[in-house]
């Protein structure tokens, strides 16, 4: 998708091509794009590799020890690491905690956390959904109970992924059960080596462990690990959410998704001819085509705003909505493309038929991707809830 980058843009993305081309390793590069899980050593070398050449907090200010890159810069990059199945940039640390701490984290927090998220140091999974406080977050009843100089906290979250890996947590607690539901709320880091904490894996539809539930049993906390003032944790909550919708539109993972539609669709075949030559087919990848170059459009003004001051906010929702839409829909044709080779995935009685049935255009991973993908409507704020947001405040009724 070519969005007329000035000569200073083009030497960026020739630069970023070819440290692409010699620094992403072979085998994880291969993994990605055969739709295989990622080790945690995978990410953890990709994120080292990218740290070396001072690319990895890309959003960061300099002063961080970021990249400090343009909206386009990041645009670019998206773009060309996903064209060449390079992995996503594990988001937890980086683009939601980082931003966190270095607006409302004190002098000692920004010195301590963020090297330590640059380096590796720690992994952070973030702490914010509940079983009973999904979409409308404000209800959570996870308690943090002041006890001297720590915090005593207790309850649960859930889908909280890749927290199989995390050594620490992001979480959003109830410090003040006696006030409106969003002025009780504080947001603490918790070391999940603490006594008291249990990860409990959440087996996905498509067979992997990618999320998890986490338990807190009389979890003691420093109370220097509170972030910012206590109770006026939704305040920071928003700012995160914000940052992370915005990420949501994934118009790289989108672009390359739908590359490899269209080269599957060359492929294979429909009533003696290229499925890309099948009318319906075809017209719906127009349609999806011009949706994602809208959205592309869209998703570069939203960040450059962004990075001009201060979180988006109703951009943010139309931009979860729009790109979670896409993604599916791609996936979808993802899988029809693919036909019996989608098959195997879903059945249990030819465990291993991935690696045995012959499948000569790479076609296997589009069900697990396809199945994978459903939870792009509900995670970061689910579709119906954005879509209440946009009403509300397109119609004049504040948010």
């Amino acid at each position: 998708m070519d969005l007329s980058y000035t000569p200073q843009e083009l030497a960026f993305q020739d630069e970023l091509r070819t440290f692409l081309r010699d620094e992403l390793p072979s085998d994880i590069a291969e993994k990605v794009r055969m739709g295989r899980d990622l080790a945690k050593d995978d990410m953890e070398r990709w994120h080292a590799i990218l740290n070396g050449r001072g690319w990895l907090a890309q959003n960061w200010p300099k002063a961080f020890g970021g990249a400090e890159w343009s909206a386009v810069q990041r645009h670019i990059y998206d773009v060309e690491a996903a064209a060449a199945n390079a992995p996503r940039i594990v988001p937890f640390g980086l683009s939601m905690l980082g931003p966190v701490l270095q607006k409302f984290g004190s002098k000692e927090q920004q010195d301590h956390w963020l090297p330590r998220i640059l380096d590796g140091s720690d992994w952070w999974c973030q702490g914010y959904s509940e079983p009973g406080a999904g979409s409308d977050l404000a209800s959570l009843k996870c308690k943090a109970e002041r006890d001297g100089d720590h915090y005593v906290v207790n309850g649960q979250k859930t889908w909280t992924t890749l927290g199989q890996h995390a050594n620490m947590i992001f979480c959003l607690v109830r410090t003040d059960p006696n006030v409106k539901q969003q002025e009780g709320i504080s947001f603490l880091l918790i070391d999940m080596d603490t006594p008291g904490v249990e990860v409990r894996p959440i087996i996905l539809l498509d067979g992997c462990h990618e999320v998890n539930e986490v338990w807190f049993t009389d979890v003691r906390v420093p109370v220097a690990n509170l972030v910012g003032e206590e109770n006026k944790g939704w305040t920071y909550a928003k700012y995160l959410l914000t940052h992370e919708r915005t990420g949501l539109g994934g118009v790289g993972a989108s672009q390359a998704a739908l590359a490899a539609v269209k080269r599957l669709a060359r492929a294979e075949n429909h009533n003696g001819k290229p499925l890309i030559q099948n009318p319906h087919f075809a017209a719906r990848v127009a349609q999806v085509e011009i949706d994602m170059r809208a959205m592309a459009t869209s998703n570069l003004r939203i960040v450059s705003q962004a990075a001009a001051g201060g979180a988006p906010g109703l951009e943010a929702s139309m931009l979860k909505v729009k790109g979670s839409i896409i993604r599916q829909e791609i996936n979808d044709l993802a899988r029809r493309a693919a036909g019996p080779y989608a098959m195997p995935f879903a059945s249990e009685g030819v465990e291993g038929a991935n690696d045995t049935i012959p499948d000569p255009n790479g076609a296997g991973p589009a069900a697990a991707k396809y199945f994978n993908n459903r939870k792009l409507s509900i995670f970061g704020g689910s579709n119906e809830i954005q879509r209440g947001i946009i009403a509300k405040v397109t119609m004049g009724g504040g948010r």
